[in-house]
C-alpha cells in the first residue's frame, strides 16, 4: 500500500475512534509552549510539538505549473509573513480547511501575508490541471497554487498529512505548522502575532 495513503488513512482511523479535533501544532520560536485560548495548555485532542529554532522555510521544487502566479521562490517572499498550506481539492478535511485559509488570505494580504496553496494529490484525477482549476473556481481561490505533482516540494517539508499549515515569518523562518483541520483561533493568532 503506498506510504501516504497508509498515513492518511490511519489518521482517519484515529479520527474514527473519537479523537475528534485531532490536530498537531509545531510552535518555532514564538513561544515555548502553544496554550489554547484560555491559556490552559493543550489537552489530549491538540498534539503538540516544539522543533527547532530557526529552520529556514525549504525551496517550492519539482513544481510542474504555478496557478494564480508566476512561479515564486523563498527569496521572492522576502520581507512576507508566508503560509504554506499543503492539500488536494478531493480531501475533505481540505476543503473544510479551505474557507480559513481564504478568508486569511482576503484579510491579511494588505497587511503582508503570502499564502502558498501547494497542491500535491492524493489521487490520479487531482493531478489534473483542469479539475484543480474547477477546485479553485469553486473555492474561490486566488492566491498561488503551486502544482506538486511529483511530491518535490512535499519531501522537501518533509510532510505527510492533508491538510497541512506552516507558517513562516518575514525573514523566511519557520515559526509554527498544524497538521489537519482545527486550532483556527491559534493561527490566526499567530498570523497576526507574525505580522506584528
Amino acid at each position: 500500500m503506498n506510504k501516504l495513503l497508509w498515513q492518511r488513512r490511519k489518521l482517519l482511523l484515529y479520527l474514527g475512534l473519537g479523537i475528534t479535533g485531532l490536530s498537531a501544532t509545531k510552535v518555532v520560536g514564538l513561544t515555548s509552549k502553544m496554550h489554547n485560548s484560555d491559556n490552559s495548555i493543550s489537552t489530549s485532542k491538540e498534539i503538540v510539538a516544539i522543533a527547532s529554532n530557526g529552520q529556514p522555510l525549504p525551496e517550492f521544487v519539482g513544481i510542474s505549473q504555478w496557478l494564480n502566479s508566476k512561479p515564486l521562490t523563498t527569496a521572492d517572499l522576502k520581507g512576507k509573513v508566508i503560509l504554506v498550506q499543503f492539500w488536494t481539492f478531493a480531501c475533505i478535511n481540505c476543503q473544510r480547511t479551505l474557507p480559513y485559509i481564504v478568508q486569511w488570505h482576503k484579510k491579511y494580504a494588505s497587511r503582508g501575508l503570502k499564502v502558498i496553496g501547494v497542491h500535491t494529490p492524493e489521487f490520479a484525477y487531482e493531478r489534473e490541471i483542469n479539475n484543480i482549476k474547477r477546485a479553485l473556481a469553486k473555492h474561490q481561490i486566488t492566491y498561488p497554487v503551486p502544482i506538486d505533482n511529483q511530491f518535490k516540494t512535499w519531501q522537501a517539508y518533509s510532510n505527510e498529512y492533508w491538510p497541512h499549515l506552516f507558517l513562516a515569518d518575514r525573514q523566511g523562518i519557520l515559526r509554527y505548522d498544524h497538521i489537519g483541520e482545527g486550532a483556527y483561533n491559534t493561527t490566526e493568532q499567530t498570523i497576526d502575532k507574525l505580522l506584528g
